[in-house]
């Protein structure tokens, strides 16, 4: 297999991996100077970088469905919402990635992990003993991560006081939490937790499978990064 046809130029990769850390600046921009500009930015940013698979395609339907969803961001900007719109991000983040866990799971799937290996080290590396299993158990863990993470958030954004979304509506909360926590996790704690969780994953892989050759930490953020639509879409590596 060519390089090139294995991978898209190096710079695509690490391009829109830049663009993906933009999006957590804008959003702390908005939350700490209070300028929903930030957020509205934030939101059409993320937006664009979920949609660009879709929109690559050049079709009229994806096109069309990305400026009616920017018109309604700017209609929420309009009407001083984008903030709101912004906390509930990390929730549809997160039901977005225990989505795309969970179905890789079902009957006659290969787990999302599992594509991931195949893709940068080779479809051979999930044949030596232990890597197909620990890949389908990651997925598992992976799953119930962003599940049980969106649902917390969910709670948090619906039970926060002041300012969450039941005192808003004048309902009394059943749990409630004090805004600045909640506002620290939702913002903050989230993110560290998937983060911290990723790299002391990646310390217990090398231990448990200790017998195997590990891809270096670039190698593989490039590698998932440059198949990323692909492997979310359940097709394997490129051919040759």
């Amino acid at each position: 297999m060519s390089s090139s046809s294995a991978l898209p130029p190096k710079t695509t990769p690490r391009r829109w991996m830049a663009l993906w850390f933009a999006y957590p600046v804008l959003a702390l921009a908005g939350m700490l100077t209070h300028q929903q500009g930030y957020s509205l930015a934030a939101c059409a940013l993320l937006l664009t970088l979920l949609m660009a698979p879709a929109l690559a395609t050049r079709r009229p339907l994806p096109w069309l469905a990305w400026t009616l969803l920017l018109a309604a961001m700017g209609w929420l900007w309009l009407h001083g919402m984008v903030g709101l719109l912004l906390e509930c991000v990390p929730i549809a983040i997160n039901v977005l990635l225990a989505s795309l866990f969970g179905r890789s799971l079902r009957a006659g799937s290969m787990p999302l992990i599992a594509r991931f290996i195949e893709a940068v080290e080779g479809p051979e590396r999930l044949l030596t003993p232990g890597v197909a299993t620990y890949a389908r158990q990651l997925t598992w863990f992976w799953t119930l991560l962003t599940a049980t993470q969106a649902l917390v958030l969910a709670v948090l954004l619906l039970c926060a006081e002041p300012g969450g979304l039941l005192a808003q509506l004048g309902v009394a909360s059943p749990w409630p939490v004090p805004a600045g926590p909640a506002q620290a996790y939702v913002h903050f704690g989230g993110y560290g937790l998937i983060a911290a969780a990723f790299l002391l994953e990646h310390g217990f892989r090398r231990w448990r499978l200790r017998h195997v050759s590990h891809p270096r930490f670039h190698e593989l953020a490039l590698g998932i990064a440059a198949r990323w639509p692909q492997l979310v879409r359940g097709q394997g590596p490129a051919a040759p």
